[in-house]
């Protein structure tokens, strides 16, 4: 099945302790069904400290489940992802404004 959404897509949140907030993809992991969101879900991970980084308590964004994920259309609200073909070739649309991601 073809990704819904891919890395640098922006999005919303649609459930969780971030519902509501935006970012956009920095990696995703298909196979687990999980993305990393810039800035949202983010979780304290201890650090020893190194010779090039201090150390400490870092915040680092952990995945987050994609079905708790909409794309953000051009109106800036969630939406869902279509597909159809143009010229031959598959292509993304969102389903609430018909634009072509």
């Amino acid at each position: 099945m073809a990704a819904k959404l891919k890395s640098g897509d922006k999005v919303v949140v649609l459930a969780g302790k971030d519902k509501g907030r935006e970012g956009t993809i920095t990696s995703i992991n298909p196979k687990a069904g999980k993305a990393v969101v810039d800035g949202v879900n983010m979780a304290i991970r201890h650090t020893k400290q190194s010779q090039n980084d201090q150390g400490g308590r870092q915040p680092v964004a952990v995945p987050i489940q994609l079905s708790n994920l909409a794309l953000v259309d051009s109106n800036g609200k969630a939406t869902r992802v279509g597909f159809k073909v143009e010229d031959g070739k598959k292509v993304r649309f969102a389903k609430t404004t018909g634009d072509v991601i």
